[in-house]
């Protein structure tokens, strides 16, 4: 989809419900520090993270200031290229913040959006970031089953409710009606999944975080369902001794090896050929970010958990998908770059 497409389908769609007002933010499970500008001078948005990031381009392109995250050359290829090239400007929540307060205050930003975990920390540090630049401060939490209020909740925020109602629908849809029957795991229940992050595939997500919520979202069981924190390193015996019906991972590498290296070609999820590789731009569609773009990551799991394979009405939802989220139209030749491996 063209720049000027993308943006004309936001503005013919902020109509819709644009009477909600921003008062009504207060009492939702927004965290506001400072005061909010009126929606129609919120024109300047400093996305706090990756996130953040992502939930801005996807609402309101045209109001990012610029990336939180370092975007490849790939990534950019599936995004309105207007946006796309935007700037990188560097993350400011938690301990990895790269933004020092002399260049946030230099991008004058109306307002800065975070999206995440909304605990005690980061309540802390929104607080502490609004008092010492006096800019308002908006942070909303950013569990996956909370997506269509999210997006429901920024639209009211930056004043295109119209397009975020439209999304929230589809994110609704695509937490409720489109996750199938999921494939049973061994004893009859669930389907037990390991998600094998990095180059050794020893790192995972712990159930109950934020980095594993696709697997519940897809009605799989995540076999890591101990331990403190929200990541893990584990050893290959432990995983051996969970013998998962089905391994996940976006690291291209790991899923090169994990085919022919032992003992990871031993484990019956990769001889069943269980072992799946989760497409990644532009965004991860199991984290990385931990945002929005995990909503295709659900529709994925759901597709492979149930079928065991892609068909071509997955293709066609993934098109729409890009379409309406990122304003793209991939066309077939890039969605098969982009489903090759998966």
């Amino acid at each position: 989809m063209r720049r000027r497409n993308f943006l004309a389908a936001s503005i013919l769609l902020t109509s819709y419900g644009g009477a909600l007002a921003l008062e009504s933010l207060k009492k939702s499970r927004v965290t506001i520090f400072g005061d909010l500008p009126e929606q129609n001078k919120i024109q300047r948005i400093f996305a706090a993270g990756a996130p953040a990031g992502v939930l801005t381009y996807v609402l309101a392109p045209e109001k990012l200031l610029g990336w939180p995250q370092k975007l490849s050359a790939d990534a950019k290829t599936y995004l309105c290229p207007a946006f796309g090239n935007l700037p990188f400007l560097g993350n400011l929540n938690g301990r990895g913040g790269t933004v020092p307060l002399e260049s946030l205050l230099a991008l004058n930003p109306d307002l800065i959006l975070d999206a995440g975990n909304v605990d005690a920390a980061y309540m802390s540090f929104a607080r502490r970031r609004h008092l010492q630049t006096g800019i308002p401060y908006v942070l909303i939490d950013g569990n996956l089953q909370d997506i269509p209020q999210q997006l429901r909740e920024v639209g009211v925020l930056l004043g295109v409710s119209g397009r975020a109602e439209h999304l929230a629908s589809e994110a609704k849809d695509i937490l409720t009606k489109d996750v199938a029957s999921p494939m049973k795991g061994v004893q009859g229940n669930k389907a037990r999944i390991y998600l094998a992050r990095g180059h050794d595939g020893l790192e995972t997500a712990l159930a109950g975080s934020i980095n594993a919520e696709v697997i519940d979202a897809a009605g799989g069981l995540n076999v890591a369902s101990s331990g403190r924190g929200r990541l893990a390193r584990v050893s290959m015996e432990q995983i051996l001794n969970w013998n998962p019906d089905v391994i996940i991972t976006q690291d291209e590498n790991f899923f090169a090896r994990a085919q022919v290296d032992s003992p990871w070609s031993s484990l019956p999820a990769v001889k069943a050929r269980r072992l799946y590789l989760a497409p990644s731009l532009p965004f991860g569609w199991l984290d990385g970010p931990a945002g929005i773009n995990r909503l295709i990551g659900v529709r994925w799991l759901s597709a492979l958990l149930s079928k065991n394979t892609l068909d071509q009405e997955f293709s066609k939802q993934v098109d729409r998908f890009y379409q309406l989220f990122y304003g793209y139209n991939p066309g077939q030749a890039m969605l098969n770059r982009l489903l090759g491996n998966s």
